[in-house]
């Protein structure tokens, strides 16, 4: 779970590039407290202060530009005494403070404007520190001994500071400026200038690993180039308009943010999951947000495929929670996780992220055809599906479970992760081994994918063990977590073969590949859509009226958007695309209220006439699968499905929002052809039509 650090500004301002993110406040300053600058698991900038004679700046305003990479903060000074001269009146000195982030470098513009009548005395003051902390430490984890700090080294115009890890790794943060100061210390630096009425100072800062030169120039390349990589990333992959200012912008800000936490890596293009703590990548996180943009833009879940294909668990350890044929669940990088301080240097504590990436292939191989990079994945398939079936034969009922290896790692190994996400129906904690219900449901889907790949490589009798298997696995899950009291699946099944009776969201993800019965599956979604689960503003986490129920809580009560999708997702699988669409109006209007940009989760008070939903305080922004819920939440009331296999689209009794009209979705990509398609509301239904592209493709619209 995120931890609360005690003053840290709730009004925070974050910028990514690859493997460094930067988190200041309005100011553009940077206390220490949660807030910083790291790089690869490590805080290399924890204080960075602009002041005036001594004082903070007034705040104008500040904001980050529509492009998510540049950084903006407009200020103005107080008061300013005397120097041989007419004191400044408060407001006559305008500040304007411009940053990003560009190949493990920050970037910064300071330009001072003298707005006075008269000469302006401006004594310009920034306070600077690194405490070289791993980002666990800053979460809060206290360490027993940390590395060495040598003496700062000094240049005329840069200062260089530096830390000797114990893991052995000196590292060093160099802040250059474009001029020399007054005067420059291992903490501060100071600059004093007389600006006649309507002149401007302008000053140039770069921080980073090595010493660079700053200035006008390399400020405006290196802007430049950050802003070109971020756009290429976004214009990947189909284009989506037409549906009115505020739904193009949400459209338009998730595309945004997706190409924003998206690092350019050796393997392709792979979402991180979140800032601040969760900048790094995870396993189910970016399959999740493959699965959630794939219909639009493939290459990310290639991506995604392959950068877990090449840390795929290859030997047992309790410690990192891995055996072979695992996805990771995420990994870190950093002196604690070098150290085996924590496990999550490269850890596997995650049930679900192996028949996840499973799900992922046999989605991308239908949308992509791509087979060349089938066979190329095919090893590492097997390896997975071979773990599976390894543990689901280690369960007295067949099924997926998860116990952690050490005390170290998490206790709870679904996407609710938190200690307190699974229990009984009194509220007591189970014991494990714990076998979830959704998680069922992904081995079922991964079982399934493998019997249909299986199928088009020509292995007939692989794909009939493997849909067998998957069979066996719904046979299971019907008979031992369906409860007819509950009307409803049941949470969990613990280590002692009791079942955790508690109506939580996870069943929707039952519904999103198609395990339950259509008559059950019926009373899963009448339940998902009442007040108990559905809140106004999407569908909570928890029943409000089951144990442990708390609108505030971080998995018992919240609504997490991407949870909200899936179960969508898998409503308009069973036909139900208006409850479908009734969840992407909610979350739609609830995305209004949040700037267009949804948190990785928000408080899940039930909705109040005139109020916004209230905002869970820590929580992830921007967050990866928050950002493409959109996505997976219109193809669901779309009904849109591509298969490159047969070189089809099929649209599928399609809705459109509330208020939406007409979407146009362009150039998308059927094997290597365009197609562009338009939906549009006329009277009760909403026709679909091919509007432009290549001809060799079959488009199906059932109405």
């Amino acid at each position: 779970m995120p931890t609360t650090i005690p003053g840290a500004s709730q009004a925070s301002y974050s910028l990514k590039d690859g493997d460094t993110f930067l988190v200041c406040d309005a100011l553009g300053d940077i206390s220490g407290e949660g807030d910083g600058l790291f790089h690869e698991g490590t805080r290399t900038l924890s204080r960075l202060r602009l002041r005036l004679d001594g004082d903070s700046p007034t705040l104008l305003s500040a904001a980050i530009a529509q492009d998510k990479v540049l950084f903006n903060a407009h200020l103005t000074n107080r008061p300013l005494p005397p120097i041989g001269g007419n004191p400044a009146a408060q407001g006559v000195i305008h500040i304007e403070r411009t940053r990003f982030l560009w190949k493990g470098r920050l970037y910064e513009s300071i330009a001072c404007t003298n707005y006075a009548e008269n000469d302006v005395f401006v004594p310009l003051q920034i306070e600077f520190g690194a405490d070289f902390r791993d980002l666990f430490e800053v979460r809060g984890l206290e360490r027993a001994a940390r590395g060495r700090f040598p003496p700062a080294e000094f240049d005329t115009d840069a200062v260089v500071l530096r830390y000797d890890g114990l893991d052995g790794v000196a590292r060093s943060t160099t802040i250059a400026f474009s001029e020399a100061p007054t005067a420059l210390t291992e903490n501060a630096v100071r600059f004093e200038r007389w600006l006649p009425p309507r002149r401007q100072f302008e000053l140039y800062l770069e921080i980073g690993a090595e010493l660079q030169r700053p200035g006008r120039e390399r400020f405006r390349t290196a802007a430049i180039r950050a802003r070109r990589a971020l756009r290429a990333r976004r214009r990947s992959g189909a284009r989506l308009r037409g549906g009115g200012l505020l739904f193009d912008a949400w459209l338009e800000r998730s595309r945004i943010d997706i190409a924003l936490l998206a690092s350019d890596l050796p393997s392709g293009p792979y979402p991180y999951a979140g800032i601040p703590w969760f900048s790094t990548p995870f396993g189910r996180d970016a399959v999740i947000t493959a699965l959630q943009t794939l219909w639009i833009d493939p290459a990310l879940a290639r991506g995604v495929l392959a950068f877990l294909a090449e840390r795929q668990a290859r030997e047992e350890s309790a410690f990192r929670d891995s055996a072979p044929g695992k996805i990771m669940h995420e990994a870190r990088k950093g002196e604690m996780a070098a150290l085996g301080e924590v496990p999550f240097g490269l850890y596997y504590g995650g049930v679900d992220t192996t028949p996840l990436f499973v799900l992922l292939a046999g989605e991308y191989f239908t949308r992509d055809g791509d087979r060349a990079f089938l066979d190329a994945l095919w090893p590492a398939l097997l390896e997975a599906t071979a773990w599976i079936e390894r543990n689901c034969d280690a369960d007295a009922d067949g099924l997926l479970s998860y116990a952690r290896g050490e005390a170290t790692g998490l206790a709870n190994q679904g996407w609710k992760d938190s200690d307190d996400s699974v229990f009984h129906e009194d509220g007591r904690m189970p014991v494990g081994p714990i076998a979830l219900v959704e998680v069922q449901g992904y081995a079922f889907a991964a079982l399934q994918a493998m019997a249909e790949l299986s199928r088009l490589r020509g292995d007939l009798e692989g794909a009939l063990r493997w849909r067998a298997r998957a069979e066996r696995i719904r046979t299971v899950v019907e008979a031992r977590f369906w409860d007819e009291a509950l009307d409803f699946y049941a949470l969990a099944r613990d280590g002692e073969g009791r079942m955790c009776r508690v109506r939580a969201s996870n069943p929707g993800h039952l519904l999103y590949v198609g395990l339950p019965d259509p008559n059950r599956a019926q009373r899963v979604i009448a339940h998902l859509c009442s007040p108990a689960f559905d809140n106004g503003w999407g569908v909570r986490t928890l029943a409000s009226d089951q144990p442990r129920y708390n609108p505030m809580s971080y998995h018992n009560g919240s609504v997490w958007p991407h949870d909200v999708a899936l179960c969508a997702a898998g409503m308009a699988r069973y036909g139900a695309r208006r409850q479908a669409m009734r969840l992407l109006g909610e979350v739609f209007e609830a995305a209004t209220h949040f700037g267009m940009r949804l948190p990785e989760l928000f408080c899940g008070f039930p909705r109040m006439t005139g109020e916004p939903p209230i905002a869970y305080p820590v929580a992830c922004l921007p967050q990866a699968w928050s950002a493409g819920s959109v996505f997976m939440l219109l193809q669901a009331c779309l009904g849109l499905r591509v298969d490159a296999w047969r070189g089809e689209i099929t649209v599928d009794h399609p809705h459109l929002p509330w208020g939406v009209d007409r979407l146009r979705v362009e150039r998308l990509d059927v094997g290597g052809t365009r197609v562009d398609l338009m939906f549009e509301r006329v009277g009760d239904h909403v026709l679909a039509a091919r509007v432009g592209g290549a001809r060799d493709v079959a488009v199906t619209v059932r109405m």
